[in-house]
């Protein structure tokens, strides 16, 4: 029911920003909850943040609050990440994800429409 497509990552220097994109199809964008999600090289697919189909309440994972922050568009199906501060231990495919059942969990398994995808590298 609804497609994401993840763009804005590239290489960065430690200490540096980057802010990814997530656009979705549909006119249904607005009843989702959306999070966002990374996967390091080999290991598994983690929780980075979700936020509540409105805005108005988000969660952040322990290794990236105070420095990463999810946001949404409505009016553009867009949801954002973000990222300051840079690590290298951020370096990672990152994956943003929809679920239509208004739970804000962490789970990958309850999120029924990821996209593609989008790598972000972060250098010394």
């Amino acid at each position: 029911q609804v497609q994401l497509v993840e763009s804005g990552g590239g290489l960065v220097q430690a200490g540096g920003s980057l802010r990814l994109s997530c656009a979705a199809s549909g006119r249904t964008f607005s009843r989702y909850v959306m999070g966002w999600f990374r996967q390091p090289p080999g290991k598994e697919r983690e929780f980075v943040a979700v936020i509540s189909p409105n805005g108005g309440t988000t969660y952040h994972a322990d290794s990236v609050r105070g420095r990463f922050t999810i946001s949404r568009d409505n009016d553009k199906n867009t949801v954002f990440l973000q990222m300051n501060s840079l690590k290298p231990e951020d370096t990672a495919a990152y994956y943003c994800a929809a679920r239509a059942d208004n739970r804000m969990g962490r789970d990958t398994r309850d999120y029924g429409y990821w996209g593609q995808g989008t790598q972000v590298t972060v250098s010394s």
